[in-house]
């Protein structure tokens, strides 16, 4: 069996004292050494193949070098890319992260939380959050760093990272204003979580700015951001018998449940109908006709919560921020001119 490399191993390759290594290699004391050392200690560490004790890492700060996730829906498109972020920085900086899936039950939720608070790790990255959440409000009352992602709370208030869901409705609306539509529908998400709520108000916003009307019937509040949501909110929708030529769509699967009703009613897209989605998930532009949507940066925000999160365990209220990235509007063959 091969010799486990130590730190003095790369200390000598380095030429420089296991100290001075062990800074050089820990992410939050690297600043204190030279830049050129710590080259030569990372190059000496990667040539060696080291692999630094986690454990007795953890052991010095009194960490467990571990970060918890919450997601409510693995299958989502939307998360891996947000995972692989989160999961690359927190590499980076030694740790592992722990990700759990929670199917939106709260009782599962709540469970999935008290595991991970036995288990000790050392903050709590979380997706599935309400926008009033106890849970979470009892974790912070005992100091323990949690950051959300892709949401925020509305209480308590809490360091969260998502996109502009503001500008990125508003890139949605004014795109199909530009083509001519005025006749405008939304399929909005739930509005107990901020990403439904936010974008909802954000798209009454955009279509009073741009001079367009905002007809009670050409909106409709899916129960989530699915595919089959969005089944049922765009025959509900049609079935009111509301005229509208454009439909903004909560999310990428929301707009997908409307090709599934837009085929099955003979309903043509974009020829009589044009559909904007968000987030532009992998394989919209595979659809039929390519989905025009609202582009998150998710892997970028996956990293920034990572950061936060590091920021608050290493120093508790310093990662107490809001972020919000801007989207891009990725224009494909489902938005048209309307009919004439």
């Amino acid at each position: 069996m091969n010799r486990t490399i130590t730190l003095r191993d790369v200390a000598t390759r380095a030429d420089v004292h296991p100290s001075t290594a062990s800074r050089a290699l820990n992410e939050r004391t690297r600043t204190l050494v030279n830049a050129v050392t710590v080259a030569r200690v990372l190059k000496a560490a990667s040539d060696l193949g080291y692999q630094p004790n986690a454990l007795a890492q953890g052991l010095k700060v009194n960490r467990t070098m571990t970060i918890g996730m919450l997601v409510p829906d693995l299958t989502n498109p939307l998360f891996p890319p947000i995972v692989r972020g989160i999961e690359d920085r927190l590499t980076e900086a030694g740790c592992t992260l722990l990700l759990a899936n929670t199917d939106n039950a709260e009782e599962k939720e709540r469970a999935i939380l008290e595991v991970m608070a036995r288990r000790r790790v050392d903050g709590l990255i979380v997706a599935t959050a309400q926008r009033e959440h106890p849970m979470l409000t009892r974790m912070l009352r005992s100091d323990y760093p949690v950051v959300l992602v892709n949401r925020t709370a509305d209480e308590p208030p809490l360091p969260s990272v998502s996109g502009d869901d503001h500008v990125g409705i508003g890139l949605a609306v004014r795109h199909l204003a530009s083509l001519g539509h005025r006749r405008i529908a939304h399929l909005a998400g739930p509005r107990s979580v901020s990403t439904g709520l936010n974008r909802h108000q954000s798209f009454l916003t955009w279509m009073d700015g741009c001079d367009l009307p905002v007809d009670p019937d050409l909106i409709v509040f899916c129960s989530w951001f699915t595919q089959q949501a969005g089944v049922m909110g765009f025959r509900a929708l049609l079935d009111r018998n509301a005229a509208f030529t454009a439909v903004v769509a909560a999310n990428d699967l929301v707009a997908l449940g409307c090709y599934d009703v837009a085929a099955d009613r003979g309903i043509r897209i974009p020829d009589d109908v044009s559909i904007v989605g968000y987030n532009d998930i992998p394989f919209t532009d595979r659809f039929a006709p390519p989905l025009t949507s609202v582009r998150i940066p998710h892997y970028d925000i996956g990293v920034k919560a990572a950061e936060l999160i590091l920021a608050e365990i290493e120093d508790p209220g310093t990662g107490g921020m809001s972020l919000r990235l801007p989207p891009e509007l990725r224009v494909r063959g489902s938005t048209a001119p309307p009919a004439a």
